[in-house]
């Protein structure tokens, strides 16, 4: 089994730290889909990240259905879902501000200055501060299923990725709760072991309980 994608995608990185959370061997390929967009294709014509190549050698996109698939062959995986509509809203929540940071992110990466649309990153930033507001209400009700979930690993990835590239246009310092979860988090193995670093790798034989 192998995953697709660069750690520096929150998507990507969602994950590979719950595969490594669960103790399921994989194999990363750290393979851009900008600077690798040949090897990519070869892997995942769609150019999706992540993607995941199943043990019967079909290509698997969308973190969400990813997550979904690999709950069915790994119950280690399938215990990490949500287990209330409280924590189910969270996780949307999450995944919401996961992706308007990357719509953000790439407005600004990917147009020059006079191809951006000022009333779109007004949007986007303003969907964007609704959602840290509500993660933020809720940081200190998180991880309250026992142990780290899809949850839990969707606050700390969609966070990391907001630290690591819109901090500029973001008042991160507005979430204190927040950034203290997330940090907690950082400190767990799994996270360690899958950095947000651009290029970054997680060897094969990993597998951590």
């Amino acid at each position: 089994m192998q995953l697709i994608g660069m750690l520096d995608s929150p998507y990507v990185r969602r994950v590979a730290v719950a595969l490594l959370t669960a103790g399921v061997r994989f194999e990363h390929k750290p393979i851009s889909l900008f600077r690798h967009i040949p090897a990519y294709s070869t892997l995942s014509p769609l150019l999706k990240a992540p993607t995941l190549i199943a043990e019967d050698g079909g290509a698997i996109v969308e973190s969400s259905v990813i997550l979904e698939y690999l709950a069915t062959i790994s119950p280690a995986l399938a215990a990490l879902r949500p287990r209330t509509a409280p924590a189910f809203r969270v996780l949307g929540v999450a995944l919401t501000v996961m992706e308007k940071a990357v719509q953000f992110h790439y407005e600004r990466a990917l147009r020059g200055p006079g191809e951006q649309s000022e009333s779109w990153r007004a949007r986007v930033t303003g969907q964007l501060r609704v959602g840290l507001a509500e993660l933020e209400a809720d940081a200190p009700e998180l991880w309250i299923e026992d142990s780290l979930g899809h949850v839990d690993i969707a606050v700390i990835c969609a966070w990391g990725f907001l630290v690591g590239t819109l901090g500029d246009a973001i008042e991160l310092s507005e979430y204190p709760k927040l950034r203290n979860f997330a940090a907690r988090g950082e400190t767990l193995t799994a996270f360690q072991a899958a950095p947000q670093v651009d290029g970054a790798k997680i060897q094969s034989e990993t597998r951590l309980a």
